[in-house]
């Protein structure tokens, strides 16, 4: 039997770090996102009640 050598090994190796890399920076991308997406939220909150409480009507 003869050994064949494979010259895709390396390449698709390369691949997969590539790939491996890629879900990190997608997963990075994401969290950052949901991040941004809170501070926007709360920003909203607090002048929400901020300007509620200048415009508040007197009982």
């Amino acid at each position: 039997m003869a050994v064949r050598v494979s010259y895709l090994a390396p390449v698709s190796r390369s691949r997969r770090k590539r790939r491996r890399r890629a879900g990190f920076r997608k997963q990075c991308l994401a969290m950052a996102k949901q991040q941004k997406t809170r501070f926007y939220i709360i920003g909203r909150c607090l002048s929400m009640l901020l300007c509620w409480h200048a415009h508040a009507l007197p009982d």
